[in-house]
Parts: structure tokens; C-alpha cells; sequence
């Protein structure tokens, strides 16, 4: 009998170290942790800032799952929003959730990705079908063109109706915040140079700005961006402590290594937990 039980151990000792686990999580501290702990956090929050890899097919399983495992916990009091989709397209979107319109003309009118149907369409589904609402957050990507070119003061010239579409003017934008001061280094040394973090910080302050506003109580706003946009609580999390200081938190950031096993150093600290893609992994385009 022992004899069987140690060759049994030791099957299972190999099936283990040649497995090919799709994903690791770990917190910032680079300590693995479990998907449980993800949602037991989560349930505890304001908003949740699921940072992805937009074209990362296990971001986008684990954004749906988280999804409808909060709903489980909070009901009506989960709402669901997105980067991808801009604040101009509320109304039509709406009227998708509503059932005023079909599917069929909100998605032939709305601007939508060109990964919708494989990585947000499930999202947006789920929120039409159980009622949670969905929020577009982010800047209509015509205002940030006009910020790239023309600079942050080209937005004073836009129509009252138009910066309702934005969030409030002035926009403060701290240059010295490490995600926009490795963008103005990329932008080079050129008397524009400003306007790229600048157009960057106006997606990341509309969609603190919407989420923000849009908060209940005893409720959770997950919101889904790319992990840019919140790494290092950085991006959206420092508008919306702008806004709202005393909203609670919650960051998610997703990355690819070579080897999973442990986060590398570069990854720490990036965000409360970090989800670890093999490098390998199929993407969604």
C-alpha cells in the first residue's frame, strides 16, 4: 500500500511541475494569490480599475468572470463601464440597453473597437441582460486629436454642449507623474512635446471624471481600461482621488512574461493585484 501511495505522489509531483498553467496572479508584493482574493477585495471597494492587455484573451475570460461574480454579490449595486467606449456615445448606448434600438443598428452606428464582438460585446451583453448599467467614460477620441495637435487650451473653443462631453476645464495634468513623464520623453524635445501626455491625461481625467460621477453608495464600479491608464495608481485612480478623495480603490493590472512562476521585478508594485500572462498566449487580433 505505501509503495502505491508513493508512486502515486510521485505522478503527481511531475503532472504538477509540467503543467502549463495559463495565468498566475499575484499581489503587489509579487505573492501569489488566488482569484478568490481578487473578489473578496473587490466586493470591499468604490471602483475597480481592471487594467488589460487589450488584445490578451485571458484579461478578457477573468473581466467577464469577475463580472458576473460580483453581480452574484452586489446586485444592482454594480455598474459596469469602459474605455471603449466614448462619452458622445451614451445615448445610443442607452437605448441598446433599454431596447429602444436593436442590436444590429447600435452596433452599425456606435464607433465600436474592432475586437468588440470577441472581448467587450460579453460585457455589455451581460450588463443589458441583468440590468447594471454601463457607463461610457472616455473622452470622444476627436477632443484628444485636438489636444495632440493643437495643444490642451484648443478645448476652450469647444461648445458648451461639447464639454459636457469632457471633463471639467481646466484639466490639471502633472508632468512629473512617472506614465506621463516617460510619455513627454517619448514625445522628444519638439515645442509640442506637451501635447502628448496632455492627450493622454484628458482620456485618463473624462473617464475618472465619469466614473466618479456615476458612483453609488455601498456600490462597485468596475471599470475596464487598459492597463496604462491606472498602472501605479497613476492615470484614472489619481483623477478620481481628484475628484473624490475618499473613494476607495481597487487596481488591476495585467502583464506577459517569458516565465510565469514569479512576477518579475519590473511588475511590482504596478497595481494592487497583477495578473501574469505567458508571453506565448494566443492574442484575440
Amino acid at each position: 500500500m505505501k509503495k502505491i501511495l508513493f508512486f502515486l505522489l510521485i505522478i503527481f509531483f511531475f503532472s504538477f511541475i509540467n503543467d502549463k498553467p495559463a495565468y498566475k496572479i499575484f499581489n503587489k508584493k509579487g505573492k501569489e494569490i488566488t482569484y478568490q482574493k481578487i473578489l473578496e477585495k473587490a466586493k470591499k471597494v468604490d471602483v475597480v480599475l481592471f487594467g488589460e492587455l487589450h488584445d490578451n484573451p485571458i484579461a478578457h475570460w477573468l473581466q467577464i468572470e469577475l463580472t458576473k461574480d460580483l453581480f452574484k454579490e452586489k446586485k444592482d449595486k454594480l455598474i459596469l463601464g469602459a474605455e471603449m467606449f466614448e462619452a458622445d456615445n451614451q445615448l445610443i448606448l442607452n437605448e441598446y440597453l433599454s431596447g429602444k434600438i436593436s442590436q444590429k443598428n447600435f452596433e452599425k452606428e456606435a464607433r465600436l473597437w474592432p475586437n468588440y464582438k470577441t472581448d467587450y460585446k460579453p460585457l455589455l451583453e451581460f450588463g443589458k441582460e441583468n440590468n447594471t448599467g454601463f457607463v461610457a467614460t472616455n473622452i470622444p477620441r476627436r477632443y484628444a486629436s485636438m489636444v495632440f495637435y493643437k495643444g490642451l487650451k484648443s478645448l476652450d473653443n469647444l461648445s458648451d454642449a461639447a464639454k459636457k462631453l469632457i471633463a471639467p476645464l481646466p484639466i490639471e495634468v502633472d508632468l512629473s507623474l512617472p506614465g506621463y513623464k516617460e510619455l513627454l520623453e517619448m514625445s522628444g524635445d519638439g515645442h509640442d512635446s506637451e501635447n502628448f501626455p496632455h492627450a493622454q491625461a484628458v482620456k485618463d481625467a473624462t473617464m475618472g471624471y465619469f466614473i466618479s460621477k456615476s458612483l453609488i453608495k455601498n456600490g462597485v464600479f468596475l471599470h475596464f481600461n487598459g492597463a496604462y491608464h491606472s498602472n501605479n495608481y497613476e492615470g484614472i485612480s489619481w483623477y478620481i482621488k481628484k475628484y473624490k478623495p475618499k473613494t476607495k480603490i481597487m487596481t488591476i493590472s495585467t502583464v506577459t512574461q517569458e516565465d510565469i512562476s514569479k512576477l518579475n521585478t519590473e511588475h511590482l508594485g504596478i497595481a494592487d493585484v497583477i495578473i501574469n500572462v505567458p508571453e506565448s498566449m494566443t492574442r484575440t487580433y
